[in-house]
C-alpha cells in the first residue's frame, strides 16, 4: 500500500461526543459532592450524596477508554510510519500539552493565593516544576498527566499490536492482567506513591478501548443495542453486561457508605476490584447508552449533549475555578432545604459557567485552541484530520 495515498475514511461515530458529555457530567457530580460526603453525614439524605459521589466515578476511566478507542479506531488500519506518528505528537503538543501547561500556571497561582504561600521565586519555580511534571498543580490535572503517559505509550502499543494481532484479540484479558499485576505488586511490594496517577492503574480501560476501536466495524452489532441487531446471544450478553455493571456499581456505593458512616474498613484490593468492575463495565455500558441516546432521544437533546462533549476538554480544565468561586461562600444557615439547594446550585453553577465560558472562548476568541485544546464542532468525525 502506498503510504502517501489518502486512506479510506471510516464512518463517523457521532455518539462518542455523547459519551464525552456523560463523562463530563459525571465528573462534575463527583467534584461538586465531594465536600458533602464529609460535611453532610448528619443529613437524612446523606445516602444520596454518597450515591452521586461514588456511582458517578466512571467519568475519568471512560475518558481513558475513549482515548484508546478513538486512537485505534483511527490508526490501526493505517500504515505505521514516522511521518504519521510525528503528526500525532505535534497535535498532542499543540492541543493537549500547551493548554495543560497554561492551565498548570493558572492553577498554581490560584493555589498559591488560596493557601497563602510565602515562597521565594526560586522556591516557587522549583515547586511548580515538580508539580507540573506529575500533574499536581491542582487536583484535576492528574488526568492530563495520565493521558500524556498514554500518548507516549501509543506508538509502541500500536506497533506491538499490529505486529502481533493475537495480542489485540486478547486485549481485554491482557489489559486486566497487566493492570491487576501492577495493583497487586504495588499493594504488597512496590508501594508507589500516588499510584492512581500512573497509566498502569488504567491499562485495562485503554486496551479495552483499543480492542473495541480496532474491531468496531466487525463487532458493531454487539455494541449497538437495538432491535435490528438483536439475536438471542446478543440480548443475553447485553442483559448480563448491564446487570453485572449495576451489581458492581451498587456494591461500590455500599462499601463507601459503610466506611464513611460507620468507619468500616475493607481490604484495599476489594476497593480496587469493585471500582474497576464498576467503571470498566461502565465504559461499555456508557458507549451503549450513548448510541441509544443518539438514535432515540429528541434532536435538541442530542445536539446539546454533542456540543457539551465537543467542549469537554476545555470544560474539564476550567471547571475547578468555578468550583472554587462557588465554595468561597458556603451556606451559613442550618436550614437543610437551603443547604441541599446550595449543593444542587453548585453543580448547576459549575456546569453552566464552565460551559458558557468555554463555549464563548471557543467561538469568539482567535486561537482559542491554545488554552482550550482542539474543540471539533459537534457531530464531526473525531480526529479525522489526522488520517
Amino acid at each position: 500500500m502506498n503510504d502517501n495515498a489518502a486512506p479510506p475514511r471510516r464512518e463517523t461515530i457521532a455518539s462518542l461526543q455523547i459519551v464525552r458529555a456523560l463523562c463530563m457530567i459525571a465528573i462534575l457530580c463527583v467534584h461538586t459532592t465531594a465536600n458533602a460526603t464529609v460535611l453532610m453525614k448528619q443529613s437524612e439524605y446523606y445516602a444520596v450524596y454518597n450515591f452521586l459521589n461514588v456511582f458517578m466515578r466512571f467519568g475519568t476511566p471512560t475518558f481513558i477508554f475513549l482515548s484508546g478507542f478513538v486512537l485505534f479506531y483511527n490508526y490501526y488500519e493505517l500504515p505505521f510510519n514516522a511521518g504519521r506518528i510525528g503528526r500525532f505528537y505535534v497535535r498532542r503538543m499543540k492541543f493537549i500539552l500547551l493548554p495543560y501547561f497554561l492551565a498548570s500556571i493558572f492553577y498554581y497561582l490560584l493555589a498559591y493565593y488560596l493557601n497563602h504561600r510565602d515562597l521565594t521565586l526560586t522556591e516557587a519555580l522549583r515547586q511548580f516544576g515538580g508539580q507540573l511534571l506529575v500533574g499536581k498543580t491542582f487536583f484535576h490535572l492528574y488526568f492530563v498527566f495520565i493521558n500524556v503517559q498514554f500518548y507516549l505509550f501509543f506508538p509502541l502499543a500500536l506497533w506491538c499490536l499490529k505486529k502481533a494481532p493475537g495480542l489485540l484479540k486478547g486485549g481485554v484479558p491482557l489489559g486486566l492482567a497487566l493492570q491487576y499485576g501492577f495493583v497487586i505488586l504495588n499493594e504488597y511490594e512496590w508501594h508507589v506513591p500516588n499510584s492512581g496517577s500512573w497509566m498502569f492503574s488504567y491499562l485495562s480501560y485503554y486496551l479495552l478501548g483499543a480492542f473495541l476501536g480496532s474491531y468496531y466495524p466487525k463487532i458493531k452489532g454487539w455494541i449497538v443495542a437495538g432491535r435490528e441487531n438483536a439475536t438471542k446471544a446478543r440480548v443475553v450478553f447485553w442483559a448480563l453486561l448491564w446487570c453485572a455493571w449495576l451489581a458492581a456499581a451498587l456494591s461500590n456505593v455500599a462499601i463507601y457508605y459503610r466506611q464513611r458512616m460507620f468507619g468500616t474498613r475493607y481490604p484495599a484490593l476489594l476497593y480496587d476490584f469493585l471500582w474497576n468492575a464498576h467503571t470498566y463495565l461502565g465504559a461499555a455500558v456508557l458507549l451503549q447508552a450513548a448510541f441509544f441516546i443518539h438514535r432515540r432521544f429528541p434532536q435538541g437533546v442530542v445536539r446539546t449533549l454533542s456540543l457539551l462533549g465537543s467542549l469537554s476538554f476545555g470544560i474539564y480544565l476550567a471547571h475547578p475555578f468555578f468550583l472554587v468561586l462557588y465554595e468561597h461562600r458556603p451556606p451559613s444557615t442550618g436550614n437543610s432545604v437551603l443547604v441541599h439547594a446550595w449543593y444542587a446550585g453548585k453543580f448547576l453553577f459549575v456546569l453552566g459557567c464552565s460551559w458558557l465560558t468555554v463555549g464563548f472562548i471557543a467561538r469568539y476568541v482567535p486561537f482559542s485552541w491554545i488554552i482550550l485544546g482542539h474543540s471539533p464542532p459537534a457531530g464531526t468525525r473525531t480526529e479525522a484530520s489526522e488520517r
